[in-house]
């Protein structure tokens, strides 16, 4: 490569040829109009061509200086652009999971997370494809299953998982009772692609005396629960999912059981940059979120422990 003139004297030459004038071009680099004038001076002395014509009232580019300045303005332009593409990419962030959990559980929440880094940009991808992080763009993963999850990958837990089933209040309270794990052959079973109810089944001793393949079958968790919450059936779904549907009456649980299962929930993302503030700032918040919810489920748990206390033993009250 040819040596480049100095950045310094090409922006000064690139302002002073926009405004024809070097006390405007010095305001607007920050600099004073003798030292526009002297980085433009040089400039011409490297390149062996006068750039303007120095008159009473002002400046006037000469022949070879217009010629110039449509390539120095091209070229500072592509510059500028790059570099704001390169620093807006440096304050985003590609997050990457499930469509269930992004639309139950990590959209609802996001707006603190945004409000708390207003600087970084987040995208979500909510695909059951898993990302690889190589050449997809994605910066860190909420990953369903449990590690390791690939080589060069790091993973930090955000909660276990335990399964409940669930429907609509309003199917509960029907003429059709939803007392005991044996009310289940009477009502409908809705299925998401885990196929976890010939497992629950088998927990609650009903494996024999239930249908575990009847019901209409969705692809997605999220499809499950909104059926449920419509009074189509009963689903299956971990607490992470339905807490605000619990919370706001749309859902209720029965048989007051759940079943553990061995995965959990886990934050993904590439162990070369752990150090990425981007990344740490995502990933220490999404573990400070299911935390919280955890904090409260436990919360809610002895609450409702007391209350059943209370009910067997009003004498004590």
């Amino acid at each position: 490569m040819s040596r480049l003139p100095p950045l310094n004297a090409l922006r000064a030459f690139e302002a002073a040829a926009r405004h024809l004038n070097f006390r405007v071009a010095a305001e607007e680099i920050g600099v004073t109009q003798g030292a526009v004038a002297q980085q433009v001076r040089n400039l011409e002395d490297v390149l062996g061509h006068q750039l303007f014509d120095r008159l009473p009232r002002g400046l006037a580019l000469t022949a070879n200086g217009s010629i110039y300045f449509s390539s120095v303005q091209r070229a500072l332009t592509i510059i500028a652009n790059a570099t704001e593409t390169l620093a807006h990419r440096a304050s985003s962030l590609t997050v990457s999971t499930t469509p269930s959990f992004a639309s139950k559980w990590l959209i609802p929440r996001l707006a603190t997370f945004t409000d708390a880094y207003p600087s970084i940009e987040v995208r979500v991808i909510a695909d059951q494809q898993l990302s690889t992080f190589r050449g997809d763009g994605v910066d860190i993963a909420i990953r369903h299953g449990k590690p390791p999850f690939g080589k060069g990958l790091a993973a930090d837990p955000l909660f276990p998982v335990d399964i409940y089933a669930v429907c609509s209040p309003s199917l509960a309270d029907a003429r059709r009772p939803l007392k005991k794990p044996s009310d289940l052959k009477r009502h409908v079973l809705l299925h998401d692609s885990h196929n976890l109810w010939p497992e629950f089944l088998e927990a609650l001793n009903e494996g024999g005396h239930v249908d575990a393949s009847k019901g209409p079958r969705f692809s997605q968790s999220a499809l499950a629960i909104d059926a449920a919450i419509s009074g189509q059936g009963i689903a299956l779904t971990s607490e992470q999912l339905v807490e605000r549907d619990l919370a706001a009456g749309r859902l209720c649980r029965l048989f007051n059981f759940a079943l553990h299962l061995s995965l959990g929930y886990y934050v993904v993302y590439p162990e070369d940059r752990r150090d990425s503030e981007t990344i740490r700032a995502m990933r220490d918040w999404l573990i400070t979120q299911a935390q919280y919810q955890l904090n409260a489920a436990a919360t809610a748990k002895r609450s409702r422990r007391g209350s059943r206390k209370t009910t067997a033993n009003p004498d004590k009250l």
